[in-house]
């Protein structure tokens, strides 16, 4: 029901690299699944500026108000309140990050190509992962470095109480993205582009430290190692206007399974 307020424990999964907001500045989409293992979208999350004991990382559980979000009829989209954040445990990445598999493999689709024709013909998944048959290489395309004026203009509102003193967003002058095939027997291939908060602040800290060669380190691991290290797996969820355009919103790469077998 549309307004009604529920608390919900939420294992974090998903937190996408900023865009300026409309409201508040600046936001992020955060996504994961319910303790009764169901997707949930949370947006908006002004991840920034949240206070530091509201700073949910990756893989941990945190309890929050939430109400069904009225203008994104998709499913899984509800509005968090941001003051009602806990943080309540955390889901170890050790033997392998079988906990997390376990957590997953519910969720775990057979391939990308499924997704989108079940979220075509019954609106549903808008909310996703799977383990791509095959990495072929990741696309690294330089987009316009700066903000638009509209943009800027979204970012210097700063309201009372708002963390003023943040470094204002960068905005990431590349768009990352993966050319892939899914385990569908007719895919045809697919190329996607990757929003992931982690891969864009790896993007800076390694522009920093590697200056020009700093692309040589970004492709190491997220295209070499996505492909051969690790058993890497996409979160992908589509866009409200546009339903049947997916994004990769975050990446999700255990290491080889232990000896007991993979659990997804």
């Amino acid at each position: 029901m549309a307004g009604k307020i529920q608390r919900k424990r939420v294992l974090i999964t998903v937190r996408t690299y900023p865009t300026p907001a409309q409201k508040g500045v600046e936001v992020s989409c955060t996504a994961g699944v319910t303790d009764d293992g169901e997707w949930i979208r949370l947006f908006p999350v002004p991840y920034r500026r949240l206070d530091f004991d509201k700073q949910f990382k990756k893989y941990q559980w945190i309890d929050v108000e939430v109400s069904k979000a009225k203008k994104d009829p998709r499913p899984e989209s509800f509005t968090p309140n941001i003051d009602s954040i806990q943080i309540v445990g955390d889901v170890s990445s050790k033997d392998h990050w079988n906990e997390r598999r376990r957590l997953l493999a519910p969720l775990t689709s057979h391939c990308f190509c499924c997704i989108k024709q079940r979220q075509t013909e019954t609106g549903f998944p808008t909310l996703g992962l799977f383990k791509p048959l095959s990495i072929e290489r990741l696309s690294i395309e330089p987009v316009d470095p700066n903000w638009t004026e509209d943009e800027l203009a979204r970012l210097r509102q700063y309201f009372m109480f708002e963390k003023a003193n943040l470094q204002e967003l960068e905005k990431i002058p590349f768009k990352f993205t993966y050319d892939f095939r899914c385990s569908h027997d007719g895919c045809g291939g697919h190329s996607v582009s990757c929003t992931d908060w982690e891969m864009s602040e790896s993007y800076r800290k390694w522009r920093r430290k590697y200056v020009s060669n700093w692309e040589d380190k970004f492709r190491e691991t997220y295209e070499q190692d996505m492909m051969i290290k690790y058993e890497t797996h996409f979160f992908v969820g589509n866009l409200l206007r546009y339903p049947k355009t997916w994004i990769i919103v975050g990446l999700f790469y255990p290491p080889p399974p232990g000896p007991q077998g993979a659990l997804l």
